[in-house]
């Protein structure tokens, strides 16, 4: 059961993970993982220390300005952290507050781009939009969507900046209540223009560091702009206010900025909001094959609401120490994410002498590139994972790992060199999935034995097991977390 918590509320485990938590009960490894602000966050030191991954670097590392490096970052991250969950969320965000990189960089350049997508906080107080999502991952879900709409990447990735009383732009106002709150069905195309005049004057400027105007020592950062601020009031089709108002009034250019916090309030409270909200984390940590079960939806939209603070933590306490979570029914019954299958195939076989960059290509290549969701809903997940083509990825992948890792594989394989029967037993002990068919075990037990005649010897070892590893990473039962 370890294993599955730290595959759901993390990226996996490695064997020195299921060393450390072997004495903690499931319900105090989901505590521990839950509350990761205890545990330390210096994960950013560890880059370049033997231990670890390696990344690679080309000139300088800068993973604050140069996107490539920010990618091998976030992955190492992903790897070596203390806090999975911290981690875990911030991909969920993502993926829920989707926005690409390449949007941004072609409007600002790939400096600008990268410090918006993910600069760690900065001296002068900036910080990348997927910082953001880790140092709010699990609190105040308005403050979050607040956060969201003043961000620079979403402002320039859904057109926020241009946003002005003339001309009213309705990207994000749509998207604020059509994916990142209420839902379809819930709003109207009146409120998608009543919701774009409220985010009038959220714009960008461009801040310039020691009379410095070169990319590298200026940023963009949000701003309201009162003169760009629709005054008139806004009506919409559902409550704004707790009495039943559903308008917000007419204000001075200079009080503006609360027309914002209004309508974000009225969405954060919305009872879609909560249930709506609550799908999917269900879907992202307890099943995406089966439909969900109401009573926990129900349930965890509850939490959300009695919380007082529209609190991510107590809906996502509810969903994790729910009997639901540690099901047998749901024990791989989530399609892995390209990034998830990657960091949790590394962390079974090891990464000594692997750099995370050669994940990179291979990432693209399976449909998911990180800062670079396609389009404002994220990935298509699931099933959608699965292509001829990206499935051809994961095996390429599978035989790069264990390629890379042979010397690391074939040394921990020396004591189960007596017969193919056990080194088999050796590999699916190390990595967990959900048992293979009799079939899938005859195909694994076959390739151990084929053409030759079996004595353990080191050249067999050297050739057998990791072929045996490629085969089982590139499995179907290996594709579920």
């Amino acid at each position: 059961m370890h294993e599955h918590i730290l595959r759901r509320m993390g990226f996996g485990a490695s064997p020195d993970d299921l060393s450390y938590f072997a004495d903690f009960t499931p319900a105090q490894l989901i505590d521990e993982l839950l509350h990761y602000a205890e545990a330390p966050d210096g994960t950013d030191a560890l880059i370049g220390h033997p231990a670890h991954a390696g990344v690679t670097v080309r000139g300088t590392f800068s993973p604050d300005t140069v996107i490539n490096d920010a990618r091998q970052r976030w992955l190492f991250r992903m790897m070596h952290t203390r806090r999975p969950l911290q981690e875990k969320l911030a991909l969920f965000w993502h993926h829920y507050f989707a926005t690409a990189y390449s949007k941004v960089a072609g409007t600002f350049g790939s400096i600008h781009a990268t410090k918006m997508m993910d600069a760690a906080r900065q001296p002068n107080g900036t910080r990348g939009q997927v910082q953001m999502f880790r140092d709010m991952a699990t609190g105040n879900f308005r403050d979050l969507l607040i956060e969201v709409a003043k961000d620079p990447a979403m402002l320039v990735w859904l057109d926020g900046r241009t946003n002005i009383r003339t001309r009213p732009q309705e990207n994000f106002g749509r998207e604020l209540m059509e994916l990142f709150t209420v839902g379809v069905g819930q709003h109207t195309e009146a409120d998608v223009y009543a919701a774009a005049r409220v985010f009038t004057g959220w714009n960008l400027e461009l801040v310039v560091v020691n009379n410095r105007t070169d990319e590298v020592n200026s940023y963009y950062r949000s701003i309201y702009n009162p003169a760009q601020h629709d005054t008139d009031p806004k009506t919409f089709s559902f409550p704004i206010y707790p009495d039943g108002s559903r308008t917000i009034p007419a204000r001075a250019a200079a009080q503006g900025v609360q027309d914002g916090l209004d309508l974000i309030d009225a969405l954060a409270r919305h009872p879609a909001t909560a249930e709506r909200l609550a799908r999917r984390l269900y879907a992202f940590f307890i099943n995406d094959v089966d439909a969900p079960d109401e009573g926990l939806i129900r349930q965890a939209a509850e939490a959300y609401r009695t919380s007082g603070t529209f609190s991510i933590h107590a809906m996502l306490r509810r969903l994790l120490h729910s009997p639901e979570f540690l099901s047998s029914a749901n024990v791989y019954q989530r399609y892995a994410w390209p990034v998830e299958y990657v960091v949790r195939a590394i962390k079974e076989t090891g990464w000594r002498g692997l750099s995370v960059d050669a994940a990179i290509t291979p990432l693209v290549n399976m449909g998911q590139s990180l800062y670079e969701p396609p389009d404002v809903n994220g990935w298509a997940t699931g099933p959608h994972w699965f292509t001829t083509s990206s499935m051809l990825a994961r095996l390429n992948f599978a035989s790069t790992l264990a390629t890379n890792q042979r010397t690391n594989l074939v040394r921990e394989a020396q004591a189960f060199r007596a017969s193919p029967e056990r080194v088999l037993e050796f590999l699916l002990a190390r990595y967990q999935t959900p048992g293979f068919s009799s079939d899938g075990y005859s195909a694994l037990h076959d390739y151990l034995r084929a053409g030759i005649r079996w004595t353990g010897t080191d050249a067999q070892l050297t050739t057998k097991v990791p072929g045996a590893v490629r085969l089982l990473l590139g499995s179907s039962e290996f594709q579920f977390v």
